[in-house]
């Protein structure tokens, strides 16, 4: 489950980036207790005075902008040699994205593609593949989406709706490669950049791009089988998109064989255009069977092929796959439950595979997709583990034997960004208070000290070259700025990559705390910016509160839409509760079994805290929302603890476990045969009769995430139990909600629903 930009710790390493250039829109979060996406403060755009408290006017803003985030820069890469840095941008009102470098030369930049020029003004056509795997990535932007680079940095491949382009850096020229109509998913380089690959029809594809003739690689794709693409589950759950790899050398490709014989299909239609067909994908429920995922290697010369081979009824999932050109072919595998993984070495000619180490978690063991990144001389590797109580830095031996811990006790490690092989220096994001990320280098050498390398407070993240002569730090801090700078590796300055977006027409008034107790809640306040110390007000509590993603964070445009909500007449509050991430081993992974009793007590707990603090905040009227998990949250406290909640509003929730998918859920709460109690006690449906608190459920009637059926059996259970509630299908949505009128409208229709409920200020 995927409220906002991060489905497992794969995602912690990008955190920053994704806060610096994405949008409630592509993240899926409709609400900001799911996420709330900053906007840059500096923008060149011209900026309003401030609305007054109310004013609708910033809503609308808001929509049109996603969250005031289109037209920040994204999707950095940096040429080998440093010269040039890549990224997307579109205008400041545009889902429509186009390419452009920045010359670390010069300062200057220009653009290199546009997604009008390509298709010399046609319509991009996203076939129905591509629609899913952009869900996927939760990505709802157009035009220039993805990009790759070849490795010497000059070549770019650009794939647009059902066209591939490869640009020429040198030459400034781009060309269409002629593939054959029909989907084309995934395309991308081979290292060198000597070949591309694609899947069309759920077959594997490459071709030799001196000679431009498409090969095709399988031919066992049918109803049931595809070739080169990831299941669902590795895609929502484990964010691994690929399933093919070449070779360093080029000479082979492995690729991924999935059959879904037995998994079942769930059937997503329109009910607004029942002319229109019904879509069954495969959707593989808790204890239910999985898709058979296989890997073969082929020599891409004599077409000889070989399985690779590993022990796939003890370890099916196949979380993770490293190529590198100093390592071996490297898979991570997990057993169903994801307490035992395995890190094999595989021979692509032979098919055979060896244990290079192997880790265990009585609870569960989060996949990192920044790891293995294997030295140049295949000497070992670093890794990222959180056995020692926080995510720690390792760097193991070839054989897989901690050579010893990079990072210090009590830093939480939350993904690997790159590492200087000439230098021996590796760099990570990595938290020392849970409400900040900072880039961090981490030497190899013994008795050298590690160095956090951004300053201020905030969310920052990095990008590298290939020789470390350049990099980019994007930020997003507390004090507003949000920023994308080009260093050298001294840390001097070469520029900032411009942002169009508009800058937003009011500062939120934040207050971050730490609670006091044995848990130290992190905690933020947002008051009307007409704030009256002599009155009290209705509270209102952003949450998510569930893994993977947390909502208090030390950013100051992060909290825009929660200022929108308070200035109508609420303070609004968002606390991180145990079970979410950037806090240690314990606290993320106590929720084992059981995902909400001991989250819900923490939000009743620390709800207390601040009441107790802060007179100003009737906690006689208090109302909870959330999108996703926040609005499972949402429900949940509404029928379990009405003497807190009063009110709630749960968007796109769960209403039973039992009914989402095996790798999210299996995760936390184990196989169902073997935790009756503990998915007895996250149904909701159990305690629909003891809803007693008004309850708005808003659901997309598309979502092939979390299927439209759980707010149907939610609202049957409740109609049946006599209860009172109100409910809200977003016809043709899926898990987000990109329409900037839909938007407008759904969060109005929210704060509507508390102001009538809770009232106002007294």
């Amino acid at each position: 489950m995927r409220p906002a930009d991060h489905p497992c710790r794969s995602r912690f390493i990008t955190l920053a980036l994704l806060a610096f250039a994405a949008s409630p829109a592509t993240t899926g979060a409709a609400f900001p207790g799911a996420a709330s996406i900053p906007a840059r403060d500096s923008a060149p755009a011209h900026q309003a005075a401030a609305p007054a408290p109310g004013d609708e006017s910033f809503l609308t803003q808001w929509a049109l902008t996603r969250g005031f985030s289109l037209g920040r820069p994204r999707n950095f890469s940096i040429t080998p040699d440093g010269s040039g840095v890549l990224f997307l941008r579109s205008g400041p009102r545009s889902v429509v994205h186009d390419l452009y470098l920045f010359d670390t030369a010069t300062g200057q930049e220009r653009v290199l593609l546009t997604a009008e020029r390509l298709l010399g003004g046609k319509d991009e056509r996203l076939t129905p593949e591509e629609r899913a795997r952009r869900e996927r990535l939760r990505q709802s932007n157009r035009g220039i989406v993805s990009y790759s680079l070849s490795e010497d940095g000059s070549k770019v491949l650009v794939p647009l709706g059902s066209k591939v382009f490869l640009y020429d850096l040198s030459a400034d020229a781009a060309r269409e490669i002629p593939v054959l109509p029909g989907s084309v998913i995934d395309p991308r380089l081979s290292r060198p950049g000597n070949l591309m690959g694609w899947v069309r029809e759920n077959d594997l594809w490459f071709m030799d791009l001196s000679e431009r003739i498409p090969t095709q690689v399988t031919r066992s794709a049918d109803e049931f089988r595809t070739n080169g693409v990831s299941e669902f589950v590795a895609q929502e759950e484990m964010s691994r998109f690929e399933g093919y790899w070449f070779s360093p050398d080029e000479r082979y490709v492995v690729y991924q064989h999935t059959d879904h014989t037995g998994v079942e299909r769930l059937t997503i239609a329109d009910p607004m255009r029942p002319e229109n067909p019904a879509e069954s994908p495969f959707y593989p429920r808790a204890g239910m069977q999985n898709a058979s995922v296989m890997l073969f290697s082929r020599h891409l010369t004599s077409q000889q092929e070989e399985m690779i081979r590993w022990d796939r009824e003890r370890f099916p999932y196949l979380a993770n796959v490293k190529w590198p050109k100093g390592g071996p072919l490297t898979l991570l595998v997990q057993n169903r439950e994801q307490t035992r993984q395995q890190l094999l070495r595989a021979d692509h000619v032979t098919g055979q595979t060896s244990v290079i180490f192997e880790e265990q978690d009585d609870a569960w063991l989060n996949i990192d997709q920044s790891v293995p990144r294997w030295l140049e001389d295949g000497s070992g590797f670093l890794w990222i583990s959180d056995s020692s109580g926080h995510d720690r830095l390792e760097w193991r031996g070839e054989s897989g034997s901690v050579v010893r811990a990079i990072s210090p006790p009590g830093l939480s490690v939350r993904g690997l960004v790159s590492y200087d092989e000439a230098a021996r220096v590796a760099y990570a994001v990595c938290s020392d208070e849970p409400t900040e990320q900072h880039v961090w280098a981490f030497p190899l050498d013994e008795g050298a000290s590690p160095r956090r390398i951004t300053q201020g407070t905030g969310l920052f993240g990095a990008v590298f070259s290939k020789d470390h002569s350049t990099h980019v730090i994007t930020s997003n801090t507390l004090g507003g700025e949000i920023a994308a700078t080009v260093r050298r590796a001294d840390g001097a300055v070469i520029g900032t990559v411009t942002s169009v977006a508009e800058a937003p027409p009011l500062t939120p008034t934040v207050e971050f705390v730490t609670l006091p107790g044995p848990h130290e809640f992190r905690a933020l306040v947002v008051r009307p910016r007409d704030f009256d110390p002599s009155k009290r007000y209705p509270v209102l509590v952003s949450v998510y509160g569930g893994p993977t993603a947390q909502t208090v964070t030390a950013t100051r445009q992060g909290q825009l839409l929660r200022q929108w909500h308070a200035d109508r007449g609420f303070i609004v509050v968002s606390v991180d509760n145990r079970g979410t991430p950037g806090r240690g081993r314990e606290w993320e992974k106590i929720t084992k079994g059981n995902f909400i009793d001991i989250p819900l007590d923490d939000q009743v707990a620390a709800l207390r805290q601040l009441g107790e603090r802060y007179p100003e905040m009737d906690l006689g009227r208090v109302g909870m929302y959330g999108w996703s998990f926040g609005g499972y949250f949402a429900a949940m406290a509404t029928m379990r603890r009405p003497d807190i909640f009063h009110c709630g509003v749960a968007g796109a929730p769960v209403a039973d476990f039992a009914d989402y998918d095996t790798h999210y859920t299996e995760r936390y709460l184990g196989l169902p045969e073997k935790n009756p109690e503990g998915y007895k006690a996250c149904n909701v449906l159990t305690y629909g009769k003891d809803l007693a608190v008004p309850l708005l459920i808003v659901h997309g009637t598309a979502d092939d995430n979390v299927y439209f059926m759980h707010a149907l059996k939610m609202a049957d259970v409740l109609f049946k139990a006599g209860r009172d509630f109100e409910f809200l299908p977003l016809s043709g949505f899926t898990h987000m909600v990109p329409d900037p009128v839909v938007k407008e409208r759904l969060e109005t229709r929210i704060s509507d629903f508390f102001r009538g409920h809770l009232g106002g200020p007294r």
